[in-house]
């Protein structure tokens, strides 16, 4: 071996050991100290095979089940997605489409796609996945009387069938996008029986396999040892806990009763940062946290008010005071920095009372009193954010009263059913994918239940556009059509932070298109020691 870097690769494949390696780094003329510490650093980025890994989510309720349509936090994507499921796509760490279950697919229109199902692999109750499985997964979210919110993603699709080994799906239109809808943490593929999908076991094909459930409490899988992804699934077991207050998960990290948490308060990074033994993740992605209006009730259906409400809020104060900079400026739209047709050119909305009330004074709603539902649940420093804006607001003449909803069952009981609250989205890797989900008039989770034509005709064009340079134009369109016309409020764009035991370890690049690794945590993450 010729250098220190031929040395540090033989030993991080396992072609030396640690002994070998610090007599030739040594004769190289490395100090020892040097050697060692390139030795542990090798170590800790190599994944081991054992141990019971911890994981503490600020998210989870009782009205959780394990039904892939109705997905809605971190703790269902982490357990149902990321664990004990898998899609037929996958989002890599790097941003790239990958294969999951499929082993490959195929599309010479955007319209007609079809996907290789992976031979060999097995579900965790032994039964061998079939295209069967993946049709009626599909289906499940398509049915007239689907619960699932992901039904909308999939109201282009025109049929689903099953040729061979291959799954073949029609769109009635062609969307360029269509193999990254389905690694989204709703299309987890599961067991059927007569185009009936059992979800309810929570048998899959992911890395874990169903040990024990309590919602809004905790959930244990143990490894599926014949998961068909070799270098995956280092722990012999995960446990997922809610611990839905961001003190007390700091303090259960501090006291080794877990071994990693997300959505760290950005108040407490600084200190979680200096203890002995612990090491801070932050990744930057299309996380943004939210002020969602219902346009359809008053006085939210009010253009002129939604305006002065988004001219009154202080965004740098919001980043400032509540991110503690981890983050960067919202724009009232859902299209982050990691997304490929962000649009540059949008001007900034700053606070400006004076711009509040002139568009106050215009919807003849001046004195204007308003609620605002929120809770940590929605993201770490909720509450505090709602009740720094009703400050703001004072100078605008607009009254915000911050009402204060329990943590649990935030999601089932507020989120979509108060007119104003406080929420989260995670982002999406394609613009479609966003927009689709949260802005489409057709859509079960379009939580502003906002709808604008222009936005509606781009959208499907955009889809199916294959030039690059139109289809940036569109969704630079769509960007400003949501800023200026829909019922959302977005601050601020929020760094993924997170916090863990240095004993655990993690691949080099993590991914941002999910929190904790793109909800592949369980599967990409090990225990050194």
């Amino acid at each position: 071996m010729n250098s220190i870097e031929d040395l540090t690769l033989a030993l991080a494949r396992g072609r030396i050991d640690r002994r070998t390696f610090m007599s030739g780094a040594i004769a190289m003329g490395l100090s020892v100290a040097a050697g060692t510490g390139v030795a542990n650093a090798v170590a800790a980025a190599t994944p081991k095979r054992g141990g019971h890994l911890r994981i503490g989510l600020g998210s989870g309720a009782t009205t959780d089940d394990l039904d892939p349509g109705t997905i809605n936090s971190n703790f269902n994507q982490v357990w149902s997605f990321g664990s004990l499921r898998n899609a037929l796509t996958v989002v890599a760490a790097d941003g790239s489409l990958k294969p999951d279950l499929a082993s490959s697919w195929e599309t010479s229109d955007a319209k007609t796609w079809r996907f290789e199902i992976r031979k060999g692999v097995e579900f965790h109750n032994g039964k061998a996945l079939d295209p069967a499985d993946v049709v009626a997964s599909i289906n499940h979210h398509r049915g007239k009387d689907t619960k699932s919110g992901a039904k909308a993603l999939l109201k282009p699709v025109a049929d689903v069938k099953a040729d061979g080994q291959s799954v073949v799906i029609t769109l009635e239109a062609a969307n360029a996008d269509f193999a990254y809808i389905l690694a989204d943490y709703p299309f987890g593929i599961c067991p059927s029986k007569d185009g009936i999908v059992d979800w309810a076991s929570g048998v899959g094909t992911g890395p874990y396999k169903f040990e024990a459930y309590e919602p809004g409490v905790r959930a244990i899988g143990v490894r599926n040892e014949k998961y068909f992804k070799a270098d995956a699934a280092f722990a012999d077991s995960i446990e997922l806990l809610t611990i839905q207050d961001p003190t007390a998960r700091a303090s259960a990290l501090m006291t080794n009763s877990i071994d990693v948490m997300d959505r760290c308060d950005p108040k407490i990074v600084a200190v979680l940062s200096k203890k002995p033994g612990i090491a801070i993740t932050e990744v930057a992605g299309n996380l943004h946290y939210t002020m969602p209006m219902d346009t359809t009730v008053a006085p939210f259906d009010n253009l002129d008010v939604r305006l002065a409400l988004k001219y009154a809020i202080d965004r740098e104060a919001i980043l400032k005071s509540i991110l503690r900079g981890h983050g960067v400026l919202g724009n009232d739209h859902p299209i982050g920095r990691a997304n490929r047709y962000v649009n540059t050119s949008l001007p900034q909305r700053s606070h400006d009372p004076d711009k509040a009330r002139f568009h106050l004074k215009k919807a003849g709603a001046e004195g204007l009193t308003v609620s605002l539902s929120a809770a940590d649940e929605a993201f770490a420093g909720a509450v505090d954010a709602a009740v720094l804006f009703a400050e703001q607001a004072k100078q605008s003449g607009i009254t915000i009263n911050v009402i204060r909803e329990p943590n649990d069952g935030y999601w089932s009981n507020v989120w979509m059913k108060k007119p104003w609250c406080m929420a989260y989205w995670s982002g999406n890797v394609t613009e479609d994918l966003m927009f689709s989900s949260g802005y489409s008039k057709t859509s079960a989770w379009n939580d502003t239940r906002w709808s604008n034509d222009r936005f509606e005709t781009l959208l499907l064009a955009a889809r199916a556009e294959l030039d690059d340079a139109k289809r940036r134009a569109m969704y630079w369109e769509m960007q400003q059509i949501v800023s200026d016309d829909g019922g959302v409020i977005v601050p601020v764009f929020a760094s993924f932070v997170g916090a863990h035991s240095i004993k655990v370890g993690h691949p080099d690049v993590i991914a941002s298109n999910f929190d904790l690794d793109g909800g592949k945590i369980a599967e990409r993450w090990w225990i050194n020691s």
